[in-house]
């Protein structure tokens, strides 16, 4: 191997290629620049659709539309507000995923919400329970799609000790974790009312 001073050549050569590579295609611009710069833009977009996220994903801010108090007091009668164990699930809990890459679909399907809201879509009782089956089919098809994803970051089948369980579901889980059976197939109605007309399989 030969040296340059205290350098082995190949070394030299190599280090030669990165910066030639960080410079090109020009001297001014490199590719070098675009990876640094892009990632860097890469990084600021991540940590604030994140903090954005984690703002609208409040319990405050989405119940602010005066349309979602319907959906409000539905759920203060849930027992996911108020339990025996003193867990509490929010919105967020339920409707949005934890994963950066469907947390983005989520929040980029929920910008149609901002619409309905400024047109008034939902805004008095009789809309939003005139809408509310077109509503539920839709949410019911995302959990649905997702294999009740965010049910599943709290309630798990091998966690749970069915002794304690009611005599129903004591004996439906046993065969629903048999059958690859998830949440929303079985569980509808959990936390808001059921549209009118819906029928249970």
């Amino acid at each position: 191997m030969k040296r340059h001073g205290n350098v082995p050549t190949n070394i030299k050569g190599a280090t030669v290629k990165l910066v030639k590579w960080f410079l090109q295609p020009s001297q001014k611009c490199g590719w070098g620049v675009f990876v640094l710069v892009g990632g860097f833009f890469v990084a600021l977009f991540v940590w604030g659709f994140n903090a954005f996220a984690d703002v609208t994903n409040k319990m405050n801010f989405c119940v602010s539309c005066h349309e979602m108090q319907i959906n409000l007091a539905e759920y203060k009668k849930s027992i996911h507000y108020a339990n025996r164990t003193g867990v509490r699930a929010s919105c967020a809990d339920c409707h949005v995923p934890k994963e950066f890459g469907p947390k983005l679909l989520a929040k980029v399907v929920a910008a149609k919400d901002v619409w309905h809201t400024l047109i008034g879509t939902i805004d008095t009782p009789e809309k939003f329970n005139a809408h509310r089956m077109d509503m539920a089919k839709r949410v019911w098809a995302k959990m649905e799609a997702s294999g009740s994803r965010e049910c599943k970051n709290c309630h798990n089948f091998e966690a749970m000790d069915l002794e304690q369980q009611g005599r129903r579901p004591k004996q439906k889980h046993p065969q629903a974790m048999q059958d690859g059976k998830h949440c929303i197939q079985c569980h509808k109605g959990v936390v808001h009312e059921l549209p009118e007309g819906f029928e249970r399989d």
